[in-house]
C-alpha cells in the first residue's frame, strides 16, 4: 500500500482537505464490497447512471437514502418461511450496504427497479451562482471588437 504526500496540493489549494479524505477512504481494501455487481454509466454530459443486479430483490427490500454528498442503498432479504434444498446455489441473496461518495451538485433523481436490475438516476445540477461569470475592471463592460476600425475608434 503507498502513502501519498498531499502536503504539495495544500501550499497552492484551499478546502482540498476532503479530497485527502477520499483517498484514504479509497486505499481502504476492505471498504470495497464485490456484491451486488454494479455499473456506473456516463449517460450525458451531467447525467450518470448506476446499475445494480439485485436478483430476487423486490422494491421493499430495498432502501436507497442520500445525505449530503453520500448515496447508501440497502437491500434487507426477508427471511423464507420455508426451507430450500439446493443442488447448487450460484444466485446471492444475502443483505447489503453499498455507498457511493457524490461530487458537489450531483443530485438523485430517479430510481427504477425493473428485470432484476436497480437503475439509479443522477444529475449534477451547478447552480447558477456557481457557474462562470465574468468579472469586469471597476465595474465597466468591455466591449468585443471586431475590425480595426472599431479598435481606432475605442
Amino acid at each position: 500500500m503507498r502513502n501519498f504526500d498531499l502536503s504539495p496540493l495544500y501550499r497552492s489549494a484551499i478546502g482540498f482537505d476532503r479530497l485527502a479524505q477520499l483517498f484514504n477512504e479509497a486505499q481502504r481494501a476492505d471498504a470495497t464490497p464485490s456484491y451486488p455487481p454494479y455499473n456506473i454509466e456516463l449517460v450525458n454530459e451531467d447525467q450518470y447512471r448506476i446499475t445494480m443486479a439485485l436478483a430476487g430483490f423486490n422494491r421493499s427490500e430495498l432502501e436507497i437514502e442520500t445525505e449530503r454528498d453520500l448515496l447508501k442503498i440497502v437491500g434487507r432479504k426477508t427471511k423464507s418461511e420455508t426451507q430450500s434444498s439446493y443442488l447448487h446455489r450460484g444466485i446471492a441473496a444475502r443483505d447489503f450496504e453499498h455507498s457511493f461518495r457524490l461530487a458537489d451538485h450531483v443530485k438523485v433523481i430517479g430510481a427504477k427497479l425493473e428485470d432484476g436490475l436497480l437503475n439509479i438516476e443522477l444529475k449534477r445540477e451547478i447552480p447558477e451562482a456557481h457557474k462562470p461569470r465574468r468579472v469586469f475592471i471597476d465595474g465597466e463592460a468591455l466591449q468585443a471588437v471586431s475590425s480595426p476600425e472599431q479598435l481606432q475608434a475605442a
